[in-house]
């Protein structure tokens, strides 16, 4: 059997100008990055009615080791509503490099169900997060650079909480300590990096509207704090021009092409377990304007991506939801029921039985927004008539609609009834989300937690309670919430799976997200900069004479 990128290389592409032409995208808007890659001017907007496509959400039940498969079932949505007869477009995120050289691999989907050129989307594609990555640490170096100049906003050495960052997964960078060396060097503090996937300017990148909007939004971010107690911003530096200049490029969407030749736009890539996780508002709504359904993947669980999408990012940008697919499989029900990662491959229907219940509560997630859903059941090699028909019927049960989905070895074909599924409900929304931003901070986060991760209550620590006291007294308590956790539990505990529930839901921090317009809460032991495992992807991945790379799905 071919592997994604012998399957990918045998595909031939269509030049990037001819999608461009399918789609009527006038030339003025279209900046070529080789064949088939361009760039389309965020200025596009203006002559689209953004309101045409219907917007199909797809999430998934929690994650496993074992992989689920949501964004090749985004792409064979995406091409299978294409089939049908309906115009699609399919809305990514772009993959970091730290997830492709650590534990995940590559990001553009897999088999008959991918994005292309693979390669080029997985490594640098269009610069754009590194984009993000330099206009982030130009305004850390400005910090420090002021500071070292006479720190005339009289900023706090021990209040900074604006860190640095690396598209890379370090874990000696978690906590370090900069302006060693003497005094031309600057005074020294403790420092740490984040992944850029959880840079602020990742989620302001793919929140702005415009390229005004997003010069505004860099210069109300909260950088620090001054000895007096007064939230020190970026504009108080004079960093957000400069800032907005490093992006000028990145703020226009990158669209591909699937296997099949269905277009996609793939834009930002902010995490969902330490950020909002999903792409572009940008992108997102350009794809409505060409399309009559858009499918846009979400981060992991519905416990993540989906509920930051629904209270917040829809909210922003007057988003509303037409349907939602849930992504699940045997394997992943079967790893929540108990079965350890080597058995999975084997039928066992009791385990199965048992982790059922955490699909059950991610249905039950969807439900509680309004939203009609269907569960896509990703199929494996694996999987057993008997384990698929129990399955199918268990959903059925928990009333929800299901369809068996091949994507992933059959392309769009794998994937028509799924298309049809999404079709039939797609009128069927009454979204409305779970909670008013115009309640207190703590408020927020109680009904997330009890509603969505099923907790009995939430504890703070004291670094807890004094973020939610200062962020209250300097009027930032309107914002919405961003909650940072685990993304292998509903809980805010990694080894908690399947359904928990009744148990203490702890917050350890808040960091505040000004310029993107929300606070994130900090949970468990959730890192905001990975570490690569003791043998990464990266080992796997390889490179010959004639530029042929090896390893990289």
């Amino acid at each position: 059997m071919l592997n994604d990128l012998q399957i990918a290389r045998s595909v031939q592409l269509k030049p990037i100008t001819c999608i461009a032409d399918d789609l009527s995208i006038p030339k003025e808007y279209l900046r070529n990055y080789g064949n088939y890659i361009a760039k389309v001017s965020h200025k596009f907007l203006n002559a689209l009615n953004t309101k045409k496509g219907k917007l199909v959400i797809v999430t998934a039940m929690t994650p496993t080791p074992a992989g689920e498969g949501k964004t090749t079932t985004s792409i064979g949505l995406s091409m299978a509503l294409n089939k049908l007869g309906y115009r699609s477009f399919v809305t990514l995120r772009e993959p970091s490099l730290g997830p492709v050289f650590g534990v995940k691999g590559g990001a553009a989907g897999g088999g008959y169900s991918q994005v292309l050129p693979m390669e080029e989307i997985n490594l640098h594609f269009t610069g754009d997060i590194h984009a993000v990555s330099a206009a982030h640490n130009l305004i850390s170096a400005m910090i420090d650079a002021h500071i070292r100049f006479g720190n005339e906003l009289d900023i706090d050495l021990t209040r900074i909480t604006w860190p640095r960052t690396i598209d890379m997964n370090d874990r000696a960078l978690r906590e370090i300590v900069v302006g060693l060396g003497g005094h031309a060097n600057g005074y020294p503090r403790q420092d740490q990096f984040v992944i850029t996937a959880a840079s602020e300017i990742m989620a302001i990148l793919c929140l702005s509207k415009d390229l005004s909007d997003l010069k505004k939004r860099i210069g109300e971010v909260v950088i620090g704090w001054s000895r007096t107690g007064k939230p020190v911003k970026v504009k108080e530096l004079n960093a957000e021009g400069a800032a907005a200049v490093i992006l000028k490029d990145a703020i226009d969407p990158n669209l591909v092409q699937t296997i099949e030749s269905t277009p996609a736009l793939i834009h930002g890539g902010p995490f969902a377990n330490i950020a909002h996780g999903t792409n572009s508002i940008i992108a997102t709504r350009m794809a409505l304007g060409l399309a009559d359904y858009v499918v846009t993947e979400t981060g992991f669980g519905s416990d993540l991506g989906a509920e930051k999408f629904f209270d917040f990012v829809a909210p922003l940008a007057d988003l509303k939801p037409a349907a939602v697919v849930i992504v699940a499989t045997i394997r992943a029900m079967k790893y929540h029921g108990g079965m350890s990662l080597k058995d999975l491959g084997n039928e066992d229907i009791d385990a199965l039985a048992k982790g059922i219940e955490n699909l059950r509560v991610h249905i039950e997630n969807v439900k509680k927004f309004g939203l009609p859903v269907v569960v896509a059941l990703n199929r494996f090699a694996s999987d057993t008539q008997q384990e698929i028909a129990f399955t199918m019927n268990c959903i059925e049960e928990l009333g929800a609609k299901v369809s068996l989905n091949e994507a992933f070895a059959k392309g769009s074909e794998g994937a028509i009834d799924l298309a049809k599924e999404v079709v039939e409900i797609a009128d069927e929304s009454k979204f409305t989300p779970l909670y008013n931003w115009d309640s207190p901070l703590e408020k927020k986060i109680e009904v997330i937690a009890k509603e969505i991760y099923r907790a009995k209550e939430v504890v703070y620590s004291k670094d807890a309670v004094d973020s939610l006291k200062k962020f209250t007294k300097d009027g930032f308590s309107n914002l919405p919430i961003v909650i940072a956790k685990t993304q292998y539990s509903l809980s805010d505990d990694p080894s908690k799976l399947g359904a928990p529930s009744g148990y203490s839901f702890t917050v350890r921090d808040l960091k505040l997200s000004a310029g993107a317009g929300f606070v994130v809460a900090i949970c468990g032991e959730i890192m905001l900069m990975p570490g690569l495992g003791k043998k990464p992807n990266a080992v796997n991945i390889d490179i010959d004479e004639d530029g042929n790379i090896t390893g990289l799905f």
